[in-house]
């Protein structure tokens, strides 16, 4: 039996509108969800011809609840975000460091350096797993972010207030940074801004102890950055 074109794109286009709708409800990706800081790369983007569109920013699905305080580590806030998507301008200090946009989680762990450490990273732009570098040996400075780097695994044991990397995944291009907040001899605690709207802003992840090394049981862990 034939099966007519017309019926084939009937049902691609009835499934992609069931998964949006789904996608949107829910709230999905939950992996790991934060789109960071991104909208730097969108706001240097030209169109290369005058008949595409302006490029679109994310849309804002508001609750009233954004902004609002959810909790608090080392007396540093974290914002309710919503939605991952939304974007509530961009944080800027009085004396013009920039500290991401807000909600996010990029905003969060370098505001977090900022308030707490005092610390301003030399590179204050770019996505969350851009936070680490492939290129940089276990223990060894990152000078775009003015901290130390440890690899996951490592011989370095993580320690509380280490800026916590998660890689991209399937749901999310952009990765996801927090900081860790708790450490304990089988796990550690990290405390995030915009992990979801459904999401909690603290989270727990086994630490396995092999021949030395310590590694954070979650395939997206990238590593851990330190101040020295």
């Amino acid at each position: 039996m034939k099966v007519r074109t017309s019926e084939i794109l009937a049902g691609l286009t009835t499934t992609i509108i069931f998964v949006a709708i789904f996608s949107y409800v829910f709230d999905i990706p939950r992996i790991l969800p934060d789109f960071s800081d991104f909208s730097s790369l969108i706001e240097n983007k030209k169109s290369s011809t005058k008949k595409k569109k302006k490029q679109s920013k994310p849309s804002v699905r508001s609750n009233g609840n954004e902004g609002r305080v959810i909790d608090t580590f080392n007396g540093v806030d974290i914002y309710y975000n919503g939605r991952v998507a939304n974007i509530q301008g961009r944080n800027v200090t009085s004396d013009g460091y920039n500290l991401g946009l807000k909600y996010q989680c990029v905003e969060f762990v370098k505001r977090y350096y900022y308030e707490f450490y005092n610390h301003k990273m030399p590179n204050s732009y770019g996505n969350a797993k851009d936070f680490f570098s492939y290129s940089i040996a276990d223990g060894n400075m990152n000078a775009a972010r003015g901290l130390r780097q440890f690899n996951n695994p490592s011989h370095a044991r993580p320690k509380i207030g280490d800026l916590l990397v998660f890689g991209a995944t399937q749901w999310n291009k952009f990765g996801h940074v927090a900081i860790i907040s708790k450490v304990d001899n089988n796990s550690i605690e990290i405390a995030q801004q915009n992990p979801g709207s459904n999401n909690p802003s603290r989270k727990s992840y086994n630490l396995d102890t092999n021949n030395g090394t310590y590694n954070i049981g979650s395939p997206y862990v990238l590593g851990w950055l330190r101040k020295s």
